[in-house]
């Protein structure tokens, strides 16, 4: 399956994280909503960012390193979407500059709600999936 998602990933206190080249961050407590996609396997994408045990590449594995995965939302297509999504999200969240979007022009692909975001996503973005995440 190709197409987009959106990690719902639950922070439980304040934390300071290294995140690759954006250096030392700050994240709230609260939750952040990440956008990604993977025109290849859907699938393989999630469960990867789902494991523990990885090499840190995206900017989004060293955030997953400090934080739990509490659900993700799908929206399965043969074009790549998740700028469309982002900018959605965008209007709605406040972002993490620079966050997960080093190969396109969003100001961010990382959002962040003091509260579960999941029921106003589903809202705000059409066509949305639940993806059951098997740990």
């Amino acid at each position: 399956m190709k197409g987009s998602y959106l990690l719902i990933i639950k922070n439980p206190i304040k934390k300071h994280i290294k995140i690759g080249s954006l250096g030392r961050l700050v994240f709230d407590k609260g939750y952040y909503i990440y956008v990604g996609s993977a025109m290849n396997s859907l699938e393989a994408r999630i469960a990867r960012h789902a494991r523990k045990n990885k090499k840190l590449f995206w900017h989004i594995d060293y955030l997953l390193s400090h934080t739990k995965i509490v659900g993700v939302l799908i929206k399965p297509s043969n074009k790549k979407q998740e700028c469309n999504i982002a900018k959605i999200i965008a209007k709605n969240f406040s972002c993490i500059p620079r966050f997960g979007c080093s190969d396109c022009k969003c100001k961010s692909h990382l959002f962040f709600s003091k509260t579960n975001p999941s029921r106003k996503i589903r809202k705000i973005v059409p066509g949305l999936k639940t993806f059951e995440l098997i740990l």
